[in-house]
């Protein structure tokens, strides 16, 4: 009779630890607390006073503790290196086994915990594969484990291990995933830094142009963050910045120089590189998939007045809307045989003057907010090239941008 209410009395632990593990395995918890409940519940099933909970790692082969309860003197993490024959006898064991006072076939000696204190242990197998190991020490008043307890741990190691397996899966994965994000950033570094070479090639024509490929993509990734894109959207900006002009190695570098204004003739091969530039980069398998469009697109103007297409604002992409204005800005703010550079203040005022009837007015407005942060000093990074003088305060970048909302609030017309 003593037997068979002990016998019922294991059977209901080991239904209420199951009952148990299932909610804390799928609840949206930390592991560290899903093990410990999970060792305390497999614990609790065999009357067990002290236990480790060990996931199974293959390089190197070792046992790591990720919960314990009971013993006294064991470190955190606690360690079990093992050799190839301790694998292969914990794979090839189905279901616990007690262990001898002096036997190491399962566990080694090497660690900093040893193995003598546990007195059973249960692999936790996904299939063939090992996950892990819950290793048990001394049960209440020292009573061995029997076949009762062998049953239970055997029943709860199933789900035990699909729990450990679960959270090894979250590990590989974000794992490659950081390393995937590592290579990406190493090849956003590459690229970067492989344009920016390619930029310089590019404005090697004439030194009045030197460096504004490279000025037009940093300017306009500033601007691009001040809009409130994405990370991957800056970056991008900043390499079809520097790619803007690639159709410009097509054209005659006297045109570059030419002090007076071009005729028509030679303002349509100016004006082609454009279309010589989309052509050169639609064959290249780019990153960013904005590169064609930026190029073929930069010189297009929100009334339809721009080349090559005559595109008007609907029609014209935000990355290129924001590679516009950056273009523009620099050719105000830059040197040319015809004139000399515009100030910071007449480049912005006349910036807000053609627009919106050129330029897209938010696009604009956050080509404001990046002088005006140099203007405070609050940009980790300057935004302006140093080559341009900030002579305007922060009070005369909101008189201005203040100007460019009375110009869009002045020109709308209400029905009634």
């Amino acid at each position: 009779m003593a037997v068979t209410k002990n016998n019922l009395r294991r059977l209901l632990l080991t239904v209420e630890a199951l009952s148990e593990l299932g909610p804390q395995m799928t609840a949206e918890r930390d592991f560290a607390q899903i093990a410990r409940d999970v060792l305390s519940s497999m614990m609790a099933s065999v009357a067990a006073r002290e236990g480790t909970l060990f996931v199974f790692s293959d390089k190197p082969a070792m046992l790591t503790s990720v919960a314990s309860q009971g013993f006294a003197l064991i470190p955190e993490p606690a360690f079990i290196p093992l050799l190839p024959k301790h694998v292969h006898a914990l794979t090839i064991t189905h279901g616990p086994r007690l262990l001898a006072q002096n036997s190491h076939d399962f566990l080694s000696s090497n660690g900093n915990v040893a193995p003598e204190l546990y007195k059973c242990i249960v692999p936790l197998l996904v299939g063939s594969k090992l996950v892990g190991v819950v290793a048990l020490g001394r049960r209440e008043e020292d009573a061995a484990y029997g076949e009762e307890e062998m049953d239970a741990l055997s029943l709860l190691s199933h789900y035990v291990a699909l729990a450990v397996q679960n959270h090894n899966l979250q590990q590989t994965l974000a794992q490659r995933v950081s390393e995937n994000l590592r290579l990406l950033a190493s090849m956003h570094g590459f690229y970067d830094n492989a344009l920016e070479a390619f930029a310089a090639a590019i404005d090697v024509k004439h030194v009045n142009i030197r460096g504004h490929s490279i000025r037009v993509g940093r300017y306009a990734a500033g601007i691009a963050e001040a809009y409130g894109l994405d990370a991957t959207e800056v970056v991008s900006l900043r390499s079809a910045g520097y790619l803007h002009d690639i159709g410009k190695v097509a054209v005659d570098k006297y045109l570059f120089a030419k002090p007076s204004s071009l005729d028509a003739d030679e303002f349509r091969q100016v004006a082609d590189h454009t279309v010589v530039g989309h052509q050169i980069v639609s064959g290249v398998q780019f990153p960013w998939p904005r590169v064609p469009e930026v190029v073929r697109w930069h010189h297009e103007r929100a009334d339809g007045s721009g080349y090559p297409d005559s595109l008007h604002l609907d029609d014209i992409p935000l990355v290129v809307r924001i590679m516009a204005v950056a273009d523009t800005f620099d050719a105000m703010t830059s040197e040319r045989p015809y004139r000399e550079p515009m100030s910071l203040g007449a480049s912005v005022t006349e910036l807000v003057r053609i627009t919106p009837q050129k330029f897209d007015p938010a696009t604009v407005q956050a080509l404001l907010i990046q002088i005006r942060r140099d203007a405070v000093g609050s940009n980790p990074t300057p935004f302006l090239d140093e080559r341009v003088t900030l002579n305007i305060s922060p009070t005369d970048v909101d008189n201005i941008a203040a100007n460019l909302q009375h110009r869009l609030s002045s020109g709308r017309s209400y029905l009634t």
